[in-house]
């Protein structure tokens, strides 16, 4: 008996032995079924997975082609404007305002749509509104330039010069959701489940291109205008939003079509305020059907204190459900909204080249190539701080980034502070060009620590909210700028203390 136990025993342990080996073969097993389904589930996200390098050249390509579009108008209009009334920077000063104040109203209501609606379907909309927008802006221009008699007549150059601002301010409407839906909703993206760095990097490169088509952009219009006419430049802007329209569409259809993150409906879910709003308002409701069923027991006066609180809130309620009043609620409830205010105050200046200082510059005898060359200089300027961030955030992160560069940018600006004084106009628009110039290199460097503080403290849901009301903080402070253009009209009392 003793020998059959001993016989039996080393099989009963050598079957437990297998039993283990089975059982760990099998975990092992939905282990490695659970990471491939795991795998499988990220790649259906499109994280984890390497970016084609193709695709991001179609990106930026189809990026550059928005921003050189946008810039070659924002930089040609208001010499455009100074052209057909040479005598007063009203016209320049007017579009300045119908442009910046259709951003600042309408930014926010841009950025939810986009929010909201499927990325595919945005993309439609603002490339095609974008291009069209600027073909008719340009075209008024062409028949006031081309056919100056035929517009004298008041009534025609006011509906041309009223096209032109309707036109030009949907074109910045839709360039802005354009920038916004690739800088700070497509990058994001399209750099998660990787390293930290590809953000700072995408950044930087879109950044890049933008700041490289304010310097090309000008600088071909500004040729195009000295040694050929305005109204072939004009002409010159109208081909290129045709040609490009196409080709746009195509390129960045194509990046939404290979990154499956991309493929999906971006819709926003109920804000907590709103949803909490709603329950307060439900049980005001509940309180005042109970005041009813005992409206004999009770106060008269309490039922109608009750009904008008709950009539009070349904019409607070109805208010804060206005696209561009729940936009602002939720830009206030941002961690980074001082940050962002801190950016937007840097648009409450003309020392920048925009509208009013190229037509100043212009009035006071500087040719239209070497406003563009200027322009283009402070391009280079900002692109090299593009390229300097990167190095810089790795060491400092965005925050000590931000604030050494908003320093550097005001120690810079002391040099067109002083241009005031000099006597001799050619020597002081000179100062005042190289200290703008020279001061891009802290803008730029700013302008992507706040941008990268806001794409990493907002939620996904609200970028594009956010964004556009951000947009919309810094078209205030430029609008601020032009109306000030528009009390301040006639360059000889901007420059009396010169």
């Amino acid at each position: 008996m003793a020998e059959l136990e001993e016989h039996l025993l080393p099989k009963r342990e050598t079957n437990l032995e297998e039993e283990e080996i089975i059982e760990v073969t099998s975990n092992n097993s939905h282990s490695k079924e659970s990471d491939r389904l795991d795998c499988d589930v990220e790649s259906q996200n499109g994280r984890g997975i390497e970016v084609p390098a193709h695709i991001l050249r179609y990106l930026y390509v189809g990026h550059f082609l928005a921003r050189w579009g946008a810039r070659m108008w924002e930089f040609s209009v208001g010499l455009f404007m100074l052209d057909v009334w040479p005598s007063s920077l009203l016209l320049p000063a007017v579009y300045g305002v119908v442009e910046t104040a259709s951003v600042a109203i309408f930014g926010p209501s841009v950025g939810d749509w986009i929010d909201r609606t499927h990325y595919i379907k945005v993309l439609k909309v603002l490339v095609g509104l974008q291009n069209i927008s600027f073909i008719v802006a340009g075209g008024a221009v062409a028949v006031l330039l081309i056919y100056p008699s035929s517009t004298t007549k008041e009534l025609n150059f006011i509906l041309l010069v009223s096209l032109i601002n309707a036109s030009g301010a949907l074109g910045a409407l839709a360039s802005l959701g354009a920038a916004i839906l690739i800088e700070r909703d497509w990058v994001v993206v399209i750099s998660e489940g990787h390293s930290p760095d590809l953000l700072t990097q995408m950044n930087a490169v879109t950044r890049r291109i933008d700041l490289s088509c304010k310097l090309l952009a000008p600088v071909a219009a500004g040729f195009v205008m000295s040694y050929a006419s305005m109204a072939t430049s004009a002409i010159c802007l109208v081909l290129w939003n045709v040609f490009s329209v196409v080709l746009e569409y195509w390129l960045l259809s194509s990046v939404y079509h290979a990154i499956p993150a991309l493929n999906r409906r971006t819709e926003k879910e109920k804000r907590g305020e709103n949803v909490s709003f709603d329950e307060s308002l439900d049980h005001a409701g509940k309180e005042t059907s109970i005041v009813h069923s005992t409206s004999n027991e009770e106060n008269t006066s309490l039922q109608e204190k009750l009904e008008l609180k709950s009539w009070r809130r349904k019409l607070l309620q109805k208010f804060l459900h206005i696209p561009t009043v729940e936009a602002w609620l939720v830009y206030f409830q941002q961690d980074v909204v001082l940050a962002g205010f801190a950016l937007a105050m840097l648009y409450f200046t003309v020392l920048s080249f925009g509208t009013l200082m190229t037509a100043a510059l212009k009035w006071k005898g500087i040719q239209s190539y070497v406003l563009g060359l200027a322009r283009g200089v402070s391009a280079v300027i900002g692109i090299s701080a593009t390229l300097l961030y990167p190095i810089v955030h790795s060491h400092l992160q965005s925050l000590r980034t931000g604030l050494w560069s908003i320093w550097t940018q005001w120690g810079i600006l002391i040099i067109c502070v002083a241009s005031i004084w000099v006597q001799n106009q050619l020597v002081s628009a000179w100062m005042l060009m190289g200290g703008v110039a020279a001061s891009r290199l802290g803008l730029w460097m700013f302008d992507l620590s706040v941008v990268q503080i806001m794409q990493d403290s907002v939620p996904e849901s609200d970028r594009g909210v956010v964004g556009g009301v951000q947009n919309s903080v810094q078209s205030f402070m430029d609008l601020l700028t032009y109306i000030m253009g528009i009390i301040v009209s006639d360059p000889k009392m901007q420059l009396q203390d010169q």
